[in-house]
């Protein structure tokens, strides 16, 4: 039994991958993460296929299921929201399965970060303005590594995504707020791609009388920077008819 890490989408069933999809029509099992994932996802699997919504379920009890199977043929998808190398959980399954001699596959997804930027159509790397995209979350309580600390990323002054901090706003504005001017364009996405998104635009000024609604907790991407309010940006010189590369002379 082969275990297919599938990264899922930000939500809207047909941000799913061609090769996701059709791993999904040939599922033996499916394990999906029910709080995360579109339900939709699953009319393309097999009726007769069992289904495991890991959103009740432990580590143990995930890899429980890899094992049970370990011995029989065919496959497990295993749904992961988004892309599953982002705050996927997956790499002590991923490490179960070598030690047991499981065979994985990791399918990429397509991230929520690039579906958020998609709902306001910016680019998160602009020419003069940010080259850098810092993927990161505020300190929950699993905590950041020594020299992660929000601020100390932030004041590079970079374009930031945040991740899983829906219900940390207030702690995200005022750690920003000491390192990034009060006018620096911020965005919300609660559930990206989904039919009930909700979207916001302020500046980090006004962040955290934002968050004072508590609408945002949950699946909720938090995108800082420049690059969402451009000025005075640079034309990219990938198109420019007076900048040669391996493709085209300059005229």
């Amino acid at each position: 039994m082969k275990v297919y890490f599938v990264g899922a989408g930000p939500g809207d069933p047909e941000l799913l991958t061609l090769k996701g999809r059709r791993l999904l029509a040939a599922a033996d099992i499916v394990v999906w993460a029910g709080s995360l994932v579109n339900p939709a996802l699953l009319d393309w699997a097999p009726p007769a296929a069992p289904r495991y919504d890991s959103a009740g379920m432990s580590l143990a009890e995930v890899l429980e299921v890899y094992e049970e199977a370990r011995e029989r043929e065919g496959s497990i998808v295993r749904l992961h929201s988004g892309d599953p190398s982002l705050y996927g959980a997956i790499q002590e399954q991923l490490d179960y399965c070598a030690a047991r001699g499981i065979p994985t596959e990791v399918v990429p997804g397509v991230s929520s970060v690039f579906a958020a930027a998609a709902s306001f159509k910016r680019e998160l790397t602009l020419p003069g303005v940010s080259q850098s995209l810092v993927v990161t979350r505020v300190a929950g309580r699993t905590g950041l590594p020594p020299g992660e600390e929000l601020a100390a990323l932030a004041a590079h002054g970079t374009s930031l995504a945040l991740f899983l901090s829906g219900g940390l706003l207030t702690e995200a504005a005022r750690k920003l707020s000491a390192v990034l001017p009060p006018a620096t364009p911020v965005r919300l996405v609660r559930r990206a791609s989904w039919p009930d998104e909700r979207i916001a635009a302020c500046r980090l000024g006004e962040l955290e009388e934002l968050a004072a609604g508590g609408a945002w907790e949950g699946q909720t991407m938090v995108l800082v920077g420049r690059a969402l309010e451009p000025e005075g940006y640079e034309a990219s010189k990938l198109y420019d008819s007076s900048f040669s590369h391996g493709r085209r002379k300059a005229t």
